[in-house]
């Protein structure tokens, strides 16, 4: 049907040059008439529901074109077939099945008022949890990832750290029970925009409570909870699992033995919130997007293809990209073209292309803007506990444990004098004090200079602060251009024997101290 559309519209243009005598032929737009001819069978599709990873129909699953559906298994991730054959790419894809789910049953109050009646967590595990239950390990998902880290016979496709996880490796599951959940918020088996709602069986949509950072890892305590670990070995993540890492022993560092946070961050940096703020008005200016509330009908794909794009900019490295693309274009014998002609441009493309109907949109939007929000700093976690303190009543007391009431009392003191914080050294204090829980809990932080996402100053300053926090135990690694020009995605990535995080992390978690 695509060649179909595409035909008629080539026989319409030529027409039109020969009728308006223009002075030359009108460009072609593949890459536009593309996405209007996804819309098209979107819409031909006759969608009812939509959720990543499952296709809904008013019949079944064969009325949709071939072009929409997902011809391999529902388990399938395969690294995309790039340009140029040497860029190493992540493991990324839809999940939809091969983990388990937590349930928790009770109301779920977030830092910023909003209540979950009941949420899901989908979870995935590696190992054996030994007797006393001191070995398990949590690992901390990026933006964008699922529970499948690693493979396992109910999802035998490699996962999205499929390398560094098993016998030996760098999560040695000889010796560590792993644990990797999808966050809330998030698409994947995990509660999320595209969830229902039990108060009145809709789509959550833009009615999904705002979520925090310190929501994400708080809701993954009562997994931890159900599955009886009171402590863990370690609490390990990368890039937003980076953030995770550090939240969690902010908040309860009586649970965490020892963290490792890799290209993340104690408090976002303003480069980073640009960047994920462009993604964010990219999709929700596609007129599909409908104010969240497109599940019954066409999704913003243009949009997110859009900021899928702009987000594979950050995620990546100039440097890289000279080397592997240059100047080359696709085709060097064709006219030059608006749609993607260089290498560089059909690389984006094809990022953009495959990610933009396998994960919620609504997904992306909450889950970049916790991101933004992180900050560990005393004041701002203080701000938050205050408003948790003030939307108990929502939901039963008895649920909630709130994590410092003399902190919401400076907040709220602070609130109502209106103070701003300073810049400078004193904001830089007021950051080490947010991360003085963490000081007795070895930490291992690690950065990349070719990193434009998370820049290596955010791993510079967690570290310096943790030490000013007074924690004896600070190991900071930080690889420079030499080492990895792979920007931020170096955490993923392990190939042709390179393990560019994995060994300093085994190093780290098997040290003892």
């Amino acid at each position: 049907m695509l060649r179909t559309c595409t035909a008629k519209r080539a026989i319409f243009q030529v027409k039109a040059w020969r009728r308006w005598n223009s002075t030359n032929p009108q460009m072609a737009f593949p890459c536009v008439d593309r996405a209007q001819e996804r819309s098209q069978l979107f819409q031909e599709a006759g969608f009812i529901s939509r959720k990543p990873g499952m296709t809904k129909t008013r019949s079944t699953a064969k009325t949709t074109p071939s072009a929409l559906r997902n011809e391999e298994p529902a388990t399938a991730i395969k690294e995309p077939a790039t340009p140029v054959e040497s860029g190493p790419e992540p493991i990324y894809g839809k999940i939809v099945s091969g983990y388990k789910v937590f349930q928790y049953n009770k109301p779920f109050l977030c830092d910023h008022g909003g209540v979950l009646p009941r949420f899901d967590i989908a979870y995935e595990s590696w190992g054996r949890l030994n007797a006393d239950k001191s070995n398990a390990i949590l690992l901390h998902t990026g933006l964008s990832a699922s529970s499948h880290a690693h493979s396992h016979e109910a999802n035998t496709q490699p996962g999205w750290w499929e390398k560094f996880i098993g016998p030996g490796k760098d999560l040695d599951t000889n010796k560590f029970f792993i644990i990797c959940t999808n966050v809330i918020g998030s698409c994947y088996g995990s509660t999320g925009p595209a969830s229902i709602d039990p108060s009145d069986n809709r789509h959550y949509a833009t009615r999904f409570p705002t979520i925090t950072v310190f929501d994400m890892v708080r809701a993954q305590t009562h997994l931890l909870d159900k599955l009886g670990i009171d402590k863990l070995y370690a609490s390990v993540g990368s890039s937003l699992g980076g953030m995770q890492s550090l939240a969690l022993g902010a908040i309860a560092p009586h649970r965490v033995g020892r963290i490792a946070s890799i290209s993340g961050a104690a408090r976002s940096h303003p480069y980073s919130i640009a960047l994920r703020f462009t993604q964010r008005q990219i999709l929700m200016n596609d007129p599909h997007w409908n104010h969240g509330f497109y599940y019954n009908g066409v999704p913003p794909h243009v949009g997110m293809k859009l900021a899928r794009e702009v987000a594979t900019i950050s995620y990546r490295s100039g440097p890289e990209w000279e080397q592997r693309f240059g100047m080359r274009r696709a085709d060097p014998s064709a006219d030059p073209a608006l749609c993607p002609d260089f290498l560089i441009e059909t690389y984006l493309d094809h990022a953009g292309e495959k990610f933009c109907t396998q994960y919620d949109p609504n997904s992306l939007l909450y889950i970049s803007k916790a991101m933004d929000m992180f900050d560990m700093s005393a004041s701002q976690q203080a701000t938050l506990a205050y408003k948790r303190s003030q939307n108990m009543y929502k939901v039963d007391a008895q649920n909630f444990r709130l994590e410092s009431s003399a902190a919401a009392s400076k907040a709220k003191s602070k609130n109502d004098a209106g103070v701003e914080r300073s810049s400078g050294a004193i904001e830089e204090d007021d950051l080490v004090e947010g991360m003085r829980p963490l000081r007795d809990i070895p930490t291992l932080v690690m950065g990349v200079r070719t990193d434009n996402l998370m820049p290596v100053n955010c791993q510079r300053e967690a570290a310096r602060c943790l030490r000013k926090a007074g924690n004896k135990h600070v190991h900071y690694h930080e690889l420079d251009e030499q080492k990895s020009l792979f920007g931020h995605d170096t955490f993923l990535i392990y190939r042709n024997g390179c393990n560019l995080v994995g060994d300093k992390l085994k190093s780290f978690l098997e040290e003892r101290f």
